[in-house]
C-alpha cells in the first residue's frame, strides 16, 4: 500500500456530503493545514455547498490560513470523473453522507484509487460494511471510520487500565446514553430516522458508545435486546436496552434514549470490578465521576485526565492520527476491520429484538 511520504506535497481532500457534520470536518482539517488541505466540496443541496464554502472561506482568513478556491461538485459521479480524467486530484474522500450511501460511494472512490474516510457509522448492515473491507483491500486503499471518542485521554486511561488487569476480575458494565433528538431533528431531512439510509438511536446516535463494548472491555459472546419507537415519528427505534455478556464472563447493560427531557442528561461508561471501579461521564466521556482501585502505586490520579469540552465531537485528534496513518504508516485508531464491531453488535441487536432471543456473537 503507497504511503504518502513526500513532506512537500499535502493530503488532497474532497468532502462528500456538506450537512451539520462536514464543518466538524472542515475545522479538522485546517487544524492539520500545514499536512493537508480541502481541495473539493460535493452535495446535491446547493444552498448547502454554498454554506460549507462560505464557513471555510471564513474559517481559513480569521485563521490566516492560505487557502485555495474550493472545487463544488453537485454530483458524486462528476467529482470522481474529474479524479479519473486528472483535472481533480484527490488523495481521501470524506464521507459526511447518510449512512446508507456509504458502501457504493465507498465502493466507487476505491475502484479510482482513492482513500475512504466514513463517518459513523459505517454501513447500515455487517454485510455491506464487510464489502466495504474487501473491496478497499482489493484496491490497495486505506479505509478510515471515525470513531474519535477513542482518543480522549479519559477512554485511553480507561482501556489502559483494562488491559493491565487494574480493575481485576471486572463484574459488571454498564452503558448509559441519555440523549435528546427531537421531532424537529428527524424533520430537517427526508433520510434521518429511516431504515434505509439513517438507522436509529444504536446505529447513528450511541454508535460510539456501542464501540467502546469491545475496543475497551474485549469480545462479547452475545446479547439480548429490545429496541422500540416510543416518541418520535421515524421508522427506526428511539429506545434501546442490552443487556451484555462478554467472552470471559463479564456482564453488562446498555441503555440508550432519544426522547430524555428536556436535554442531553448523560453519555457515561462505568466499569466495576473486583479490585477497581471507575465511571467516565461528562458531554463526551471526558470526565471521571469516580475512581477506586486497590493497586494504586501513588500514579497520576485520574482525575487528572479530565479535560473540559463543549462538544461532543473530536475530529481534530481523529485527523492527526489518520494524517500520521497515511504519512507514517502509523496505525490507525480505527479502520475498516476495527469499524465492523458496533456494526455487527447492533445487528445482532436488532436481530434480538426481533426474534425475542439470546444472539451469540462468537
Amino acid at each position: 500500500m503507497e504511503i504518502l511520504n513526500n513532506n512537500f506535497r499535502k493530503i488532497k481532500i474532497a468532502i462528500i456530503g456538506c450537512g451539520r457534520i462536514s464543518k466538524k470536518h472542515v475545522m479538522a482539517i485546517l487544524s492539520e493545514y500545514k499536512r493537508c488541505e480541502l481541495v473539493a466540496i460535493c452535495d446535491n443541496n446547493k444552498e448547502k455547498i454554498e454554506d460549507i464554502y462560505n464557513f471555510y472561506k471564513s474559517e481559513s482568513k480569521e485563521k490566516s490560513i492560505f487557502y485555495k478556491d474550493l472545487k463544488k461538485y453537485s454530483e458524486y459521479e462528476e467529482l470522481i470523473n474529474a479524479k479519473r480524467n486528472k483535472q481533480l486530484d484527490i488523495d481521501l474522500i470524506v464521507l459526511a453522507t447518510p449512512s446508507g450511501l456509504h458502501p457504493k460511494q465507498t465502493t466507487i472512490a476505491a475502484k479510482s484509487g482513492i482513500n475512504v474516510c466514513t463517518e459513523k457509522p459505517m454501513a447500515i448492515n455487517q454485510e455491506d460494511a464487510e464489502e466495504m473491507i474487501r473491496t478497499c483491500k482489493k484496491a490497495d486503499v486505506r479505509l478510515f471510520v471515525v470513531k474519535q471518542n477513542r482518543l480522549n485521554p479519559t477512554l485511553q486511561i480507561l482501556k489502559k487500565k483494562v488491559e493491565e488487569k487494574d480493575f481485576g476480575n471486572i463484574g459488571i458494565v454498564d452503558i448509559n446514553v441519555f440523549w435528546q433528538r427531537p421531532q424537529t431533528y428527524y424533520d430537517q431531512d427526508k433520510w434521518r430516522g429511516t431504515k434505509e439510509f439513517d438507522g436509529g438511536a444504536l446505529l447513528n446516535q450511541a454508535s460510539h458508545y456501542v464501540d467502546l463494548l469491545e475496543w475497551i472491555i474485549g469480545p462479547l459472546e452475545g446479547l439480548f435486546a429490545t429496541v422500540s419507537t416510543i416518541s418520535r415519528n421515524i421508522e427506526v427505534e428511539d429506545t434501546a436496552v442490552l443487556q451484555l455478556k462478554w467472552k470471559d464472563g463479564t456482564l453488562g447493560s446498555m441503555s440508550v434514549t432519544m426522547i430524555t427531557y428536556p436535554k442531553n442528561i448523560e453519555g457515561s461508561i462505568t466499569i466495576i470490578g473486583d479490585k477497581g471501579s471507575a465511571k467516565v461521564g461528562g458531554i463526551a466521556v471526558n470526565e471521571f465521576e469516580f475512581a477506586y482501585f486497590k493497586n494504586d502505586h501513588g500514579k497520576k490520579k485520574l482525575e487528572e485526565y479530565n479535560y473540559k469540552t463543549d462538544s461532543t465531537y473530536g475530529h481534530k485528534s481523529y485527523y492527526q492520527n489518520m494524517i500520521d496513518s497515511l504519512l507514517k504508516n502509523k496505525k490507525p485508531i480505527c479502520d475498516g476491520e476495527s469499524g465492523l464491531s458496533s456494526i455487527k453488535i447492533i445487528n445482532a441487536a436488532y436481530k434480538s429484538s426481533r426474534e425475542n432471543k439470546f444472539i451469540k456473537l462468537i
